[in-house]
């Protein structure tokens, strides 16, 4: 019999990776702070948990996919928050990006109420929840990712086990540095040949087939060309995930000078931006410089 699973967070990646635990034939309650985006999931057969308490309850695993360490703070520490409801001998699995530092204070409290816990931060974008192909970065112990891995094996294809609880936060805001960093690149490298006359797409054909080629550019690349920057991954997360690398780093004592320098690119573009754009939209930073 397969475990009731509760999810929390219905968002771009949130909404898939629910309706994938549903093909695979798990229980699902879910909430979500607004709660017709739930509606979909509902009448697929998942059910609506009035809080994130009330979901917790319901459930043998929980897993959250909230949007920054306040949101993931507030739907465990709130006013009926999920700790409060998950029993002794449950497992509760994160898969937000928050802190490194936020994890292990999650962790401590789960380990006081006798609950398993791991943090699993993901990539592979909306298009990887949708095919259930998403990559975990997990932090904690290697019999709590066994017990986890039937649920996550519905919405997942690779799982890396990278030390204890935070390490999982730590690879992945490490990685989203790398990512913001390559994208700003090849939206610097546009915005000059551009300028002296060579049409981008010239410039993409070329990396495509040489040492710069890099996967994200596969996909971000036409966003930038078209100059359309529909959120896959939104630019205010990306924001917020290179603001925690900054603040990780600063607190370990490395300095980050290309990280410091793509947060204020980032930093521009979202500060002058209304709507909710894909990072990719960083570009606008060099169209705004030639306005």
């Amino acid at each position: 019999m397969k475990p009731k699973v509760g999810l929390i967070g219905l968002g771009l990646m949130g909404k898939p990776i629910g309706r994938n635990l549903l093909k695979a034939g798990f229980p699902l309650v879910v909430w979500n702070r607004t709660k017709d985006r739930a509606d979909d999931l509902v009448g697929e057969g998942a059910k609506f948990a009035a809080s994130p308490r009330e979901t917790a309850l319901q459930v043998d695993v929980l897993i959250t996919i909230v949007s920054d360490p306040p949101a993931v703070e507030q739907v465990l520490w709130g006013q009926n928050g999920a700790l409060d409801g998950l029993r002794r001998g449950s497992l509760y699995i994160d898969s937000s990006t928050v802190s490194p530092d936020l994890a292990r204070r999650a962790a401590s409290a789960c380990a006081d109420r006798g609950i398993d816990y791991l943090d699993a931060p993901v990539t592979g974008g909306t298009w990887g929840a949708e095919k259930g192909e998403l990559v975990f970065m997990i932090g904690g112990r290697a019999e709590v990712l066994d017990r986890a891995r039937p649920v996550l094996e519905a919405v997942g294809k690779r799982f890396f086990l990278l030390g204890p609880n935070g390490a999982g936060q730590t690879v992945k805001l490490a990685m989203n540095m790398i990512l913001a960093l390559e994208v700003q690149a090849l939206a610097e490298a546009v915005a000059l040949v551009t300028k002296v006359g060579v049409p981008g797409e010239k410039l993409v054909e070329v990396m495509q087939s040489s040492m710069a080629r890099a996967a994200v550019l596969d996909v971000k690349a036409p966003l930038i060309l078209k100059n359309e920057f529909p959120p896959s991954f939104p630019l205010r997360l990306m924001h917020k995930d290179v603001r925690l690398a900054l603040e990780l780093a600063r607190n370990e004592g490395v300095p980050l000078p290309a990280g410091t320098a793509a947060f204020a690119a980032y930093s521009a573009v979202k500060d002058e931006t209304k709507e909710d754009v894909d990072y990719a939209a960083v570009a606008r930073f060099w169209q705004h410089s030639d306005a």
